[in-house]
Formats: structure tokens, sequence, C-alpha cells
């Protein structure tokens, strides 16, 4: 049997850490379900309305519900 021996300090490290990309990956999941639901129709009439963006988009997040 193989054994690894860290310091507390970097095991709490670790955690801390994982948690947080755990919480984040959650955290875009709820928010994404938050996000109204925008019919066809409805998107076409706000691009015809407004037209594209006048800023490039930063982030991009597609998720599968």
């Amino acid at each position: 049997m193989n054994t690894l021996t860290i310091s507390k300090n970097e095991l709490k490290n670790a955690v801390r850490e994982s948690v947080r990309e755990a919480f984040g990956e959650e955290m875009m999941a709820l928010r994404a379900s938050l996000i109204p639901f925008v019919s066809d129709n409805e998107q076409a009439d706000i691009e015809r309305r407004y037209h594209s963006p006048s800023q490039k988009v930063v982030k991009s997040v597609t998720l599968s519900l």
C-alpha cells in the first residue's frame, strides 16, 4: 500500500479549491435555470428591434438542462 504525506495546509488548500470549483459550477447551473425562456419568435423580434450587440461577448457558457 502506497501512502502520500502532505501537510495540513496543503490539504486544506486543496479541499478549499475543490469546494470553490464545485460551488461555482452549481451556481452557474442555478443562474442558467433562472434565466427566462425566450421563444424563437420573441428572439427574432428582439433582434429585429435592437439589432446586434454593440460589444463583443466576453464569456459564453452553454449548459444542457
